[in-house]
């Protein structure tokens, strides 16, 4: 990519659609389409054209956005050309500004531009990444937040009262003989300084929470061979998506099914039975499953309701769980340490559990809605944050401490791009589409 040259891209997805627009930015952008659009207007506004060849053949009519620079998303000249959306009006459009000289932009090139010209923090285009990929509402809500600023303001606000900490105390250090420098004037900065820490520890809890609503609230369905696992995961997305026989082992793999509950993205997993087997193949099943329940939010331990209590403590010790007995139109209760009963066959308990999953992914947004939380990306650079503090606030020299909040802040800066990123850049702006 160069910012120096002036780049186009279809904006509004594949053709054909109803309407198609097309994006430009650069320096050449308003001499390039003043080629094609009849009384270009170079002012911020939105007219009714006709746009044509260079040799006055006509392509299309449609309206075109003008967007002089700085006063644009790019913080360049912009233009939208939205025309049909035909292949061959854009087909034809593309052909005529490429032998004008522009090029087609790369993934993520608008929205880079953006950064580069201060348009965008690094924080706020994640979130506007994670913005046109939300697929749930809760998605939805905490890609606004970040993309909307809120998250950026939070760290920046951080960084600029450890700055001002920093120059409280370089102040003592260096003029502790003038009258106007109190000789205890860091005393003032500690107790901010640890209200800070404070605040960048629960934001660190929140990043971590804030995994389960932007990739999904995990469910992992354990138990033994034949207690009704995948019978119970076709019930609850009321469709087939695992094979169900009265053979033991059937299931030899993890199966995942996403669903969307009332906002929240849910990726239920199926696994395999958990047993003693000499089977290499049902073997590494069984890896799979545990591997799977490490990494859950919230482990179901199906087991049949006449049958006897299993433990697997070696899983299920550090995960929120649920006991489900199943088939319960064949036996009736003879435990009491079930959560539910559920029957797949009548329907029994299982609005209950969605209900009961619902709200264990609600209580998690609830925990995080007032702080926003960004990717896990942040938390390395919250958590090395975190620790300069303890640091400055545990130190005995001044000058010393006095350097850990730098450190704290840069960490911070390292977040919304205030400090070097470059080696991150191409990462981020590789996620984006074409014309974003």
């Amino acid at each position: 990519m160069t910012d120096h040259d002036t780049i186009f891209a279809l904006s509004s997805g594949a053709t054909p659609s109803g309407v198609a627009v097309i994006r430009i930015s650069g320096s050449a952008a308003f001499d390039a389409a003043g080629f094609l659009v009849e009384n270009l207007p170079r002012i911020r506004a939105m007219v009714l054209r006709s746009i044509r060849r260079r040799n006055k053949e006509l392509i299309d009519t449609g309206l075109v956005l003008v967007f002089p620079g700085p006063g644009s998303f790019t913080g360049e000249d912009c233009l939208e050309l939205q025309l049909h959306g035909s292949r061959a009006v854009v087909n034809a459009l593309f052909a005529e500004l490429t032998a004008l000289g522009l090029r087609p932009a790369e993934a993520g090139e608008f929205t880079q531009r953006a950064f580069n010209n201060g348009k965008l923090d690094l924080v706020e285009v994640e979130g506007l990444g994670d913005l046109i990929s939300a697929e749930t509402e809760m998605q939805r809500r905490l890609a606004i937040e970040q993309s909307a600023g809120g998250l950026s303001r939070r760290y920046n606000a951080w960084a600029t009262a450890l700055t001002r900490s920093r120059a409280l105390i370089e102040a003592e250090l260096d003029f502790a003989d003038e009258d106007d420098v109190p000789g205890s004037v860091s005393d003032q900065v500690w107790a901010d300084v640890g209200r800070i820490a404070q605040e960048i520890d629960r934001q660190v809890v929140a990043t971590q929470k804030a995994g389960s609503i932007r990739d999904a609230y995990k469910v992992v369905i354990l138990g033994p061979p034949n207690a009704g696992k995948s019978s119970f995961l076709n019930a609850l997305v009321e469709r087939d998506v695992a094979i169900v026989t009265e053979i033991a082992g059937t299931t030899r793999d993890v199966i995942e099914v996403d669903l969307d509950l009332e906002g929240f993205l849910v990726r239920f997993s199926d696994t395999a039975g958990l047993r003693d087997t000499a089977d290499i193949v049902e073997q590494e099943g069984i890896r799979r499953a545990r591997l799977a329940a490490d990494q859950a939010d919230l482990v179901l331990l199906l087991e049949e309701i006449d049958s006897t209590p299993q433990q697997y403590p070696d899983i299920t010790h550090d995960r929120p769980l649920l006991r489900i007995g199943t088939k319960a139109d064949k036996h009736r209760p003879s435990r009491r340490d079930f959560d539910f009963i559920i029957s797949v066959s009548s329907g029994e308990g299982l609005e209950e559990i969605r209900q009961a999953i619902i709200e264990r992914a609600r209580a998690n947004w609830s925990s995080i809605a007032s702080l926003g939380a960004g990717r896990l990306r942040h938390i390395s650079h919250l958590q090395k944050a975190s620790n300069f503090l303890q640091e400055a606030l545990k130190g005995s020299q001044l000058d010393l401490r006095a350097e850990s909040l730098r450190l704290a802040a840069d960490s911070l800066g390292r977040i919304t791009g205030r400090v070097d990123v470059e080696d991150m850049l191409d990462v981020i702006f590789s996620e984006f589409c074409i014309g974003k």
